[in-house]
C-alpha cells in the first residue's frame, strides 16, 4: 500500500473517532441546551451550608421503635456536589442516624445483686455489773429466791427497856433469815421479802422476843392498760414493859401480830391513771402475863380494819406524777366496848394530795400529805383528826453516796380512858457511803413522837447510830452495828436509854 493510502486510512479512523466522542458527550449533556463555561466540578463553588437536622424525638415512642427516630427528619446524604471531587468522603462529615440511636434500651433490673457478705461484728466489751458482790439467788422456774441467814453475837445494855436505874445488861444471840423473791416473766409479776428474826438474851430470857416483817405482791397484767393488783403483808412486833396501854406490872414482852392483804385494779387513759384498792388488815395483841403469873386479857384491842381507796395520778412529765387520793375506812373492835367502858369502834375519811417526782437520776421519791377524820361510836370520845402524810426521798449526790429520808404521819388507836386516839409523828435519816467496792458504812438516825388525844401524855423515842458492812464474796458478808436508843416521856417512871452493840456473819446465795 502506498503512503497515500496509509495516510487516508489513518486520517479517516482519526475522524470516526473524534465523532463517535462527540456522540457520547452529547448524550451527557442536559436536555435544555449544552453546557458552556468550566464544569462545576472544576471550577469547585464554595460550600453552602446543609440544612439542620431535627432533633430526636424524646418520645419513649422512640426508644421502643428505632426507626422512629429517622422519621421526619432531613436526609442523611447532602444534596449538593462534595467541595472535593477527587477527595473521598471523610467520616466526620457524615450527619444522620448513629448506631446508637438504633441500639435496643438495657433490660429492667428484676432482682437485686447478690449481697456481699456481712463484715464480722467489732467484739463487745462485757458488760459491767452493777454489784460484782450481790447474791446471785436460786433459780426456780421463772422465779428468783434468795435466801440469806445472819447469826449475830452481842451486848444490850438495857434488855428490857427499864427505867429503873441500874437495869442489867446481858449479852444475846441473834438469828435473822431473809428471803427475797423476785419473777422475770414477760407479762405479770411476783416480788417480795420476808425477814424474821429472834433475840436471846443469855442472862434475862424475859428479855428474848421475836419480830418478823415481809410483803409479797403480785401483779397481773390484764391488758396493756390494765393491771390487776394483789398484796399481801406481815409484821410482828412486842410490847415494852412500861408501854401507856400496859396498865399493869408485865413480865416479859407480848407479842403483836399485824396482817392483811389487798385486792385492786389499776387501768391507763393515756396520761391519765386510775387506781381503785380495797384493803383488809388485822390486828391480835397476846395477852399480858403478871409478875403474880395471872393473865392480862388484851382481846379489847384487838381490831379488823377494812378500807376502800381511789386514787386518780396525772404524768405532767416521765418524771413528775401528781395525783389525789380519796379513803374511807372502818375499824370494827372484836369486843364491843373495852376494858375502861368505850366503844371504840370508828368510820374515818381521809383526803391526799402528792405526787412522785423524778427532779434528776440523783433524786427521787414521793411525797404525800392530806386531812383525816375519825367518828367513833361512842360519843363520849370526840373526833380525832389532824394531818396525815407520807414521804420517801432518795438522793444520790455521788455515785459512792445514798441519802435516804423517810417520814410518815398516821392516827392510831389506844385503850387508855378518855383518849380517843393517838398521833405519831416519825422520820428516819440514813446516809450510806461505800468506801470501797465492797465495803459501805451507814449512818442513820429516828425520831418518833407519840401524842395521846385527849391526855398530857407525850412520848419521843429517838434512836442514832451506824452500821458496817464488809463483804468478803458473794455469798459471806461481815455486819457491825452500834445503836443508841432513849425514850423521854411525860408520865413519871417511864424514861430509858439503852445501847445495842452487835456482830455477825452473813450467808446469802
Amino acid at each position: 500500500m502506498s503512503g497515500r493510502v496509509k495516510t487516508l486510512l489513518i486520517s479517516g479512523c482519526a475522524l470516526a473517532g473524534l465523532g463517535l466522542a462527540g456522540l457520547t458527550a452529547a448524550a451527557q449533556q442536559p436536555r435544555n441546551g449544552l453546557r458552556t463555561g468550566t464544569p462545576d466540578y472544576i471550577a469547585q463553588p464554595p460550600a453552602t451550608p446543609d440544612p439542620p437536622l431535627a432533633p430526636v424525638s424524646a418520645d419513649p415512642q422512640a426508644i421502643r421503635d428505632p426507626a422512629s427516630l429517622i422519621q421526619d427528619q432531613a436526609s442523611a446524604i447532602s444534596s449538593r456536589r462534595p467541595p472535593y471531587a477527587s477527595v473521598p468522603v471523610q467520616a466526620p462529615a457524615l450527619r444522620g442516624v448513629t448506631q446508637r440511636q438504633f441500639r435496643a434500651p438495657p433490660p429492667a433490673v428484676t432482682t437485686l445483686p447478690v449481697p456481699m457478705p456481712a463484715a464480722p461484728q467489732p467484739r463487745r466489751r462485757t458488760a459491767v455489773e452493777e454489784d460484782p458482790w450481790a447474791a446471785l439467788g436460786l433459780r426456780v422456774g421463772g422465779v428468783t429466791l434468795k435466801p440469806a441467814f445472819t447469826p449475830f453475837f452481842g451486848y444490850d445494855t438495857n434488855p428490857e427497856r427499864s427505867a429503873t436505874p441500874g437495869a442489867k445488861g446481858s449479852a444475846f444471840g441473834r438469828y435473822e433469815g431473809e428471803l427475797a423473791v423476785q419473777s422475770d416473766w414477760r407479762v405479770h409479776e411476783l416480788s417480795g421479802r420476808l425477814r424474821g428474826g429472834y433475840t436471846d438474851f443469855l442472862r434475862n430470857h424475859e428479855a428474848s422476843r421475836p419480830d418478823a416483817q415481809g410483803n409479797l405482791d403480785l401483779r397481773l397484767d390484764a391488758s396493756r392498760d390494765t393491771r390487776i393488783l394483789l398484796e399481801t403483808r406481815l409484821n410482828l412486833d412486842t410490847q415494852r414493859p412500861g408501854s401507856p396501854d400496859l396498865t399493869a406490872n408485865v413480865q416479859g414482852r407480848p407479842l403483836v401480830w399485824q396482817y392483811g392483804g389487798s385486792a385492786g385494779v389499776t387501768h391507763d387513759i393515756n396520761r391519765l391513771q386510775l387506781t381503785l384498792r380495797g384493803s383488809v388488815d388485822r390486828s391480835d395483841y397476846e395477852d399480858a402475863r403478871l409478875s403474880s403469873g395471872a393473865l392480862l386479857s388484851q382481846k379489847d384491842r384487838n381490831l379488823t380494819d377494812y378500807g376502800l381507796r381511789l386514787r386518780a395520778a396525772y404524768e405532767v412529765t416521765p418524771g413528775f406524777k401528781p395525783f389525789v387520793q380519796a379513803e374511807i375506812d372502818r375499824r370494827d373492835f372484836d369486843e364491843t366496848v373495852d376494858t375502861s367502858g368505850y366503844r371504840r369502834s370508828s368510820d374515818g375519811m381521809t383526803a391526799r394530795l402528792g405526787s412522785t417526782f423524778e427532779i434528776s437520776r440523783q433524786l427521787t421519791g414521793e411525797l404525800s400529805g392530806g386531812y383525816q377524820n375519825r367518828r367513833y361510836e361512842d360519843a363520849r370520845l370526840k373526833d380525832l383528826r389532824g394531818f396525815v402524810g407520807d414521804a420517801s426521798i432518795l438522793w444520790s449526790p455521788t455515785p459512792l453516796t445514798t441519802v435516804t429520808l423517810r417520814g410518815s404521819a398516821t392516827l392510831g388507836d389506844t385503850t387508855i380512858a378518855g383518849s380517843s386516839g393517838t398521833t405519831v409523828r416519825n422520820a428516819t435519816l440514813e446516809v450510806a457511803h461505800a468506801l470501797r467496792r465492797n465495803l459501805t458504812v451507814t449512818g442513820f438516825s429516828n425520831f418518833s413522837r407519840t401524842e395521846y388525844d385527849g391526855q398530857s401524855l407525850r412520848e419521843d423515842y429517838m434512836n442514832v447510830g451506824a452500821r458496817l458492812e464488809y463483804k468478803l464474796t458473794r455469798t459471806f458478808a461481815i455486819r457491825a452495828s452500834f445503836t443508841h436508843e432513849m425514850l423521854n416521856s411525860s408520865a413519871i417512871g417511864s424514861d430509858y436509854t439503852a445501847n445495842v452493840s452487835q456482830l455477825g456473819l452473813r450467808v446469802q446465795f
